[in-house]
């Protein structure tokens, strides 16, 4: 069996979701890990599968692109090996006036600290811009962590908090 990182996307609408699992499962592979969202009426899902070859996978999941509204593609990866210790979990959230450079600027900051984004999501909802990171932080950095945000994001106008995460919510 072959690991594999399957990602759709195009233009949403009812049962997409479905659909791919419906080809998934028909091929006897197995849907390890997964996201999905919707992004301005724009369906993306990405999915860590173990089943047959990229390409008989690829050939299954053609008939729903066929109509060139959705884009499926499919890429052999390798399995998890020994992974490194996850750290600490936080989550940073970033909320103010719209305007470039946000998200570049505040996981900028993360990475420096050595953090590592394990889920990150963005909104836009009027001229109100909402970034939600999950983070792995190295023990102990947190406070001084907590501080670089708050100066880069007073840079940037916008309002920052980081907390540890609640792993009964993850």
């Amino acid at each position: 069996m072959n690991e594999l990182a399957i990602t759709v996307i195009g233009r949403d609408r009812p049962g997409i979701v479905a659909d791919v699992a419906g080809v998934l499962a028909r091929l006897g592979a197995n849907l390890t890990d997964s996201t999905m969202t919707r992004l301005r009426g724009h369906f993306a899902m990405t999915l860590i599968c173990v089943g047959p070859a990229a390409a008989e996978v690829e050939a299954a999941l053609a008939p729903l692109a066929a109509d060139g509204q959705l884009l499926a593609t499919v890429r052999a990866v390798s399995p998890d090996g020994e992974t490194m210790p996850a750290g600490e979990p936080y989550v940073m959230a970033v909320h103010g006036a719209d305007r470039m450079g946000i998200v570049a600027a505040m996981t900028r900051v993360l990475a420096e600290a050595g953090g590592n984004v394990t889920d990150l999501s963005t909104r836009l909802t009027g001229s109100l811009y909402v970034v939600v990171a999950e983070v792995d932080l190295p023990p102990g950095i947190a406070d001084a962590l907590a501080r670089r945000l708050a100066a880069t994001a007073a840079d940037l106008g916008v309002e920052v908090s980081l907390r540890p995460a609640d792993p009964d919510l993850l």
